[in-house]
């Protein structure tokens, strides 16, 4: 589908100076303008919002990020002088990265950035063009590889440490002998996997890994796996509907071991499936943030500006996503460059962001050298059918030894 050039953007080359327009930012103000005086910055959003694995939290990521941005808007906007439109240029990848790098070519002339891209190995389809072009990204994904690319605008630990704190969680409360990893394929599914091999050895436990296909009924062979080698604890890095299937067909099988989920296997809709007893007994999260119901003033602002939704740490984590891009929209306008190359100038000297609570400011740093910058600290969550998004955390921000000590010198699962 062809797409309508934004009213005033001089499309191409945005390298003509200090206060040239650029694509995606007009003198126009925004369709929905708060104050039709400001300027327009328009940010795109690829997202998985029908047919995919992760539409479920893919769906409330990009309602939380418009109602982000309205209050962001109605609050003065942009250095007084524009306002942000993240509603114009969303789009559908259905987790496909074709279907991504399509959808993107035909908006990229349009948009400044983007303010959302789902995953890892569709995002992995635009990076060449995003980084040709100077476009700053916000993933939806938290891949180590991302630590590496000045163009991906990260908030929170990446996979690999995640599950290296997941390891390192459970050997204080399980005492494990042997970690399995059952992961999708690619750099998500990988960067968890090579995480959980990393703290394995760190600790000395016996470690497999065990590649599964996306889809609830492709799991047989994972199960089998799980309880033909009875590890003492299991790495899961999937979606949803496949971990559910997992555990709960790993249980009914008699396997007794511990399932720790990385933040994705999670959706609240999960505790009405058949796996809502195994999940309860076996299973906890991992998690970049804390969860919907947390008290600080982000998730308070959040919950306000998102009334009458059914809770969702989808809502949660694409709310939090949203503070670097704006931290830097803040220092790409005050610095009097308002272009692609100043956004990426500004992402680049950005040492902390004021997450209002939701993560510690030092999350944000993309100063400096990745192994420095990589932050680090995760949380550990149980399921709770009380809590408004069923899990609460168990276990708040922490860095394990094994993340602690590791050097980021290039993208964990490429060391699988």
């Amino acid at each position: 589908m062809a797409l309508l050039s934004a009213c005033g953007v001089i499309r191409g080359d945005d390298e003509g100076g200090k206060g040239a327009q650029a694509a995606g930012v007009t003198s126009e103000p925004c369709p929905t303008a708060v104050d039709k005086k400001k300027g327009c910055i328009y940010l795109g959003t690829v997202s998985d919002l029908t047919a995919g694995p992760f539409a479920a939290l893919a769906v409330p990521i990009t309602d939380a990020q418009k109602a982000f941005w309205a209050r962001v808007n109605k609050a003065g906007g942009i250095g007084g002088r524009y306002e942000v439109d993240v509603t114009k240029f969303v789009r559908d990848n259905k987790y496909n990265p074709e279907v991504h790098r399509q959808v993107y070519n035909e908006m990229k002339d349009q948009v400044l950035g983007l303010a959302q891209t789902l995953g890892s190995p569709t995002t992995a389809a635009i990076l060449g063009d995003l980084k040709a072009n100077s476009v700053v990204a916000a993933p939806a994904s938290w891949t180590s590889a991302w630590e590496f690319e000045d163009v991906i605008l990260e908030t929170g630990a990446n996979y690999c440490v995640e599950a290296m704190n997941s390891v390192d969680y459970a050997m204080e409360a399980y005492k494990p002998k042997s970690v399995m990893a059952v992961h999708l394929a690619g750099d998500y599914g990988a960067d968890a996997a090579a995480g959980a091999k990393i703290a394995a050895e760190r600790n000395g436990l016996t470690f497999t890994g065990v590649e599964t296909p996306s889809g609830a009924t492709e799991q047989g062979r994972a199960i089998t796996e799980i309880t033909k080698n009875k590890p003492d604890l299991v790495i899961l890095t999937t979606g949803p509907a496949d971990a559910a299937t997992i555990v709960g067909q790993a249980a009914a099988a008699g396997f007794k071991g511990r399932f720790i989920g990385t933040g994705p296997t999670w959706n609240p809709a999960l505790l009405k499936s058949p796996a809502a007893p195994a999940l309860k007994a076996l299973y906890e999260q991992s998690a970049p943030g804390r969860p919907w119901d947390s008290d600080t003033p982000g998730h308070r602002a959040m919950r306000e500006a998102l009334p009458g939704v059914t809770p969702n740490d989808g809502y949660t984590s694409g709310w939090a996503w949203a503070y670097p891009m704006k931290a830097a929209l803040e220092k790409m306008v005050a610095s009097g460059d308002i272009s692609r190359k100043g956004l990426l100038a500004a992402v680049k000297s950005l040492r902390t962001v004021d997450y209002e609570g939701m993560l510690p400011p030092e999350a944000g740093n993309f100063a400096g050298d990745p192994d420095a910058a990589t932050f680090r600290q995760t949380l550990v969550n149980k399921v709770d059918d009380k809590a408004l998004t069923g899990v609460t955390t168990v276990k708040d921000f922490f860095v394990g030894p094994t993340a602690k000590g590791h050097t980021f010198d290039g993208p964990c699962y490429a060391k699988l």
